[in-house]
Formats: structure tokens, sequence, C-alpha cells
């Protein structure tokens, strides 16, 4: 059974959400529109201002037993992906890196972030279209409406130099501890 995809989704003021027969799932508001095809096992109905997700074959809830493996998977992500894209479009979604180490710099130019992480060249990295990155001194902040899209140019981001478990130097997410490693004894 699943407890997350039980929960009802609501809507809030400004934002605008649809269904249409084919399973898309189209959610507007202030900062932008976003839409995902969710699967045929899972129904997706709007009551009341809220988005209800239930499985196509459930009829009663104490029928549990009878649905099978792929739509009591899907239940509780369909649900998720649902909220998430509700949160985005409203209130949007970020993420802090920090970068540590001695001459480890990070500066943007328009859509592209340079970075100097001790290598014998410069990286640079172009930022995908909907994605906000903004620096200040040390800390690189990722912004944008889509959680997939926000974590994924951030690991990308952070994949450039992994921290390393001595000096901790490298590039690490702000709420993220990094295991330190004692050093050779003599």
């Amino acid at each position: 059974m699943s407890r997350i995809g039980k929960l009802p989704v609501n809507i809030p003021n400004g934002v605008n959400v649809t269904v249409d027969k084919n399973n898309l799932v189209t959610v507007k508001g202030p900062r932008g529109e976003l839409s995902a095809v969710i699967n045929k096992l899972i129904n997706v109905t709007l009551e009341d201002n809220k988005v209800i997700v239930w499985p196509r074959d459930l009829d009663d809830i104490k029928n549990l037993k009878s649905l099978d493996r792929k739509a009591k998977s899907l239940w509780g992500l369909s649900r998720t992906l649902i909220s998430n894209m509700i949160k985005g479009v409203s209130d949007g979604f970020t993420r802090e890196l920090e970068v540590n180490g001695v001459g480890f710099r990070v500066a943007t130019d328009g859509k592209i972030l340079s970075l100097s992480l001790g290598y014998s060249h410069t990286i640079k990295y172009q930022v995908p279209k909907g994605i906000g990155v903004t620096v200040v001194q040390n800390k690189v902040t990722i912004a944008g409406i889509s959680k997939q899209e926000v974590g994924s140019v951030a690991a990308k981001i952070r994949s450039f130099k992994v921290p390393e478990p001595y000096k901790g130097k490298g590039i690490k997410y702000s709420d993220e501890t990094i295991l330190r490693k004692e050093g050779k004894k003599k």
C-alpha cells in the first residue's frame, strides 16, 4: 500500500493544473510551465482544488492485494512527480554548492560557468536553458522550476572535482558533510 500515493496534492492559488485523456499532466504557474506523461496504470483526477492519484484497477481501498506490482510502485512515484511540478512552478527549487580549496575559483559569464579547480585548464560549463546559476564568493546557487534538472546540473558541476577525504578540497553540496580521514603517521 502506498502511503504517499494516497495523499492528495493541494493546488495553491495562481497554479493551473490540467489532465488530458492521454494522462498528460500540465502545470502552469507564475514561474513557468511543466508537463509530464503519467503511466496508463495510474488514474489522475482533479477534485476541489486537489489532485488525486489512484491506480486504475483499484475500485476499493480494501482490494490493494489484487493490484499488480507495477501499479503499486508507480502510485507513489506519480503523486510525487505531480507534487514536485506544482511546487516548482509556484516556488521553484534551489541547490547550493561550496567550492573549497586554495586557488579554486568560480565565475559566471552569462550562461557559461568558469571553474578553476587546480587543473591545467579552466573548465567551462554551459548552463542549460531554464536553469539559473549565481556565484557569491565560493558558493554556487543553482535555481530552476524542475527538481530533476536542478539536481542533475548540481551533480554535473560537483563531478568536476569531487571532495577528497583528507583536506576536503573540491566541490560539495552545502548540506553535505565530508567524512575526513587521518593522514599518514611517521
